[in-house]
């Protein structure tokens, strides 16, 4: 029978297992797809697809840089104790590395070539092995005349649960890392009030014409409150307008300012962010293990 792309595509889905295992398993069963399943799972191949479905909340953010340009990318794990794992960790590093020199997204990773394999099959060869669901999530590139990287609580060499890179124009003298790390701390929703996303800042608007009106002042005086407090908001959530947490006296873009260097850019990334973790009680636990979930 012939072995389609169709049916190795079914396969690949059902079972996570790679494109070239998922082949060699449709030639084995002469295409019956139930056989080609169980013969994955007697190679141990089709471990990953019972663990697909479980939530990867953990993991690392792990940062490159190299000439220029550098990238953040999320790996996530199910559990914090193989985020600590050393294998996982050269995984992470390694796929890094990857991103920095092909990536333009996610799936374009995926599908770049690490030690032989595409970068999918090696996250799956690692599911199988290491027994845990475990996910490239997303990445950010940035690009400056300077990069500068911070990890903060590092677990190993340039990952952690939250790293931050920062783009300069100028010759760096101590104040990147000063404002990675406040990057870190404060969380800034964009660079300027000129990044913010208009739909955000439309429903903050939004919000306290709601508050202001609630009052029962006059418009004209609405409409200040309004001004007010927009100018505040912007203030709290664009970096170049925060008070810089090293010296509150002062706004991150003044301190940039009087460090003679020009901030360009920012990422910041933390593990698990947005993601819905299930949680479970003890008790609960221990009964769903009990049934053998």
């Amino acid at each position: 029978m012939a072995i389609t792309a169709a049916m190795v595509k079914e396969l690949r889905e059902s079972t996570g297992a790679g494109m070239m295992d998922a082949k060699k398993a449709l030639t084995e069963t002469d295409g019956d797809m139930e056989a080609a399943v169980d013969w994955l799972r007697t190679k141990g191949l089709a471990k990953a697809a019972k663990k697909s479905g479980r939530v990867a909340a953990e993991g690392l953010v792990a940062l490159a840089v190299d000439s220029g340009k550098g990238v953040a990318i999320e790996i996530n794990s199910e559990t914090d104790f193989v985020a600590k794992n050393a294998d996982f960790q050269k995984l992470v590093a390694d796929i890094a590395e990857v991103a920095l020199e092909t990536g333009e997204s996610v799936e374009v990773v995926k599908a770049a070539h690490l030690g032989g394999k595409t970068v999918e099959d090696v996250l799956t060869d690692a599911i199988a092995r290491i027994g845990e669901n475990m996910t490239l999530r997303r990445m950010h590139m940035l690009e400056g005349e300077t990069l500068v990287h911070y990890v903060h609580n590092a677990a190993a060499e340039g990952m952690g649960k939250i790293g931050v890179l920062v783009a300069l124009n100028g010759a760096d003298n101590g104040i990147g890392k000063q404002i990675a790390m406040h990057i870190a701390a404060t969380n800034p929703a964009a660079l300027s009030e000129a990044d913010l996303d208009p739909a955000v800042v439309e429903k903050e608007k939004q919000v306290q014409i709601d508050i202001a009106r609630e009052s029962g002042k006059p418009e004209a005086v609405i409409e200040k409150m309004i001004e007010g407090r927009m100018k505040k908001f912007v203030a709290e959530v664009t970096l170049l307008n925060q008070q810089f947490v090293i010296n509150p006296d002062i706004t991150v873009g003044q301190a940039a300012k009087e460090a003679g260097v020009e901030v360009t850019g920012f990422v910041r990334m933390e593990v698990g962010e947005g993601i819905e973790k299930k949680e479970e009680d003890f008790a609960a636990e221990v009964a769903k293990t009990a049934a053998g979930n």
